[in-house]
């Protein structure tokens, strides 16, 4: 069902509405409450851009934490080694997750696809970790390497309130970018190749390309969430991309609502703040962490963005898949 002219002015409404009403979350946060506020504005971008591959593109692929490695471990290098500030670093480390993003989605171009293309995307994350870890020269190996104090405008960057409003300023731009390619030809495209690749095809549309494409866009989104994260904790570590945080996004994808916007920004944040709670139960926070995303997914198959379109129609993504 298509959205009235209503229903699609409210929804440009609630969209800038959040961020602004967001703005005021500094003002009345302490310092825990505040760094758990930039690690939800971080994943909601690392899940906004793993679900454009496995939800709106519908291909399954595993090489997510290493494009967040490469924009994580890319803005460091590029404020240490070349001195670049962090901020000029954001974009730049962007483009080096969509580098990232072609090369682990180029067999598509030689008719690769699924589970085969999802094997490579696995390997390519393996392959990245490894790199990570044993070019010591450059990353700093498994010891890692540390981010130096930054400021933008003369104002310190130390404080997780004042990092708050730059997450969030790249946050609302990128998923506003996201949304754009979504209602977009190309954006029609990538959700035309995960309905039914073979009749797209049959259109002219050059599949391959728009799964390439889809990677890329992917790789960009999450590599500027990892130059974030390379400011959020001032210090970059191999474990910090490896197969544990792979699984946590996919959840965040699942949990949230596969191929659903909103869901990516709903499953980071379920999922950033349900850890902090387990903590409270030593030696048994896998366990019940494992046990709440099961019971979340059974009773919620949809995911959490569901629950949203059943109060209001406004939240119908006409991109999501059902």
């Amino acid at each position: 069902m298509m959205p009235t002219q209503t229903q699609l002015l409210l929804r440009t409404l609630l969209f800038w509405a959040v961020p602004l009403l967001l703005l005021a979350l500094p003002l009345v946060t302490n310092a825990y409450v505040q760094f758990i506020a930039n690690s939800i504005v971080i994943f909601a971008l690392v899940a906004l851009g793993f679900n454009f591959v496995i939800g709106n593109l519908g291909q399954l692929a595993f090489a997510n934490t290493a494009l967040f490695g490469l924009g994580a471990y890319g803005s460091a290098i590029l404020v240490n080694s070349f001195g670049l500030p962090w901020i000029v670093s954001i974009p730049l480390a962007g483009v080096a997750g969509a580098a990232g993003g072609f090369l682990a989605s180029a067999a598509a171009l030689r008719g690769i696809r699924l589970y085969y293309l999802a094997i490579i995307t696995l390997a390519f994350g393996e392959l990245m970790r490894w790199l990570y870890v044993h070019g010591k020269s450059v990353t700093g190996g498994t010891d890692g390497m540390g981010l130096p104090a930054q400021s933008l405008f003369g104002f310190s960057l130390t404080d997780d309130r004042a990092k708050f409003y730059i997450f969030l300023v790249v946050a609302v731009l990128l998923f506003k970018a996201t949304l754009n390619i979504l209602r977009s030809r190309v954006g029609r495209s990538v959700m035309a190749v995960r309905e039914n690749e073979v009749a797209t095809a049959s259109l002219g549309i050059p599949t391959a390309r728009i799964i390439v494409f889809a990677f890329m866009w992917s790789g960009f989104v999450v590599g500027c969430a990892g130059a974030l994260f390379a400011l959020h904790t001032s210090y970059v570590f191999p474990e910090s991309f490896g197969m544990l945080h792979l699984i946590v996004s996919f959840a965040m994808v699942l949990v949230g609502g596969l191929g659903s916007v909103i869901g990516a920004v709903l499953g980071a944040a379920a999922l950033t703040i349900l850890p902090e709670y387990l903590r409270s139960f030593p030696g048994m926070e896998e366990l019940f962490f494992g046990l709440i995303v099961i019971a979340v997914l059974l009773a919620l198959p949809d995911g959490l963005a569901s629950l949203l379109r059943k109060l209001s129609p406004i939240f119908v993504e006409r991109y999501y898949r059902e």
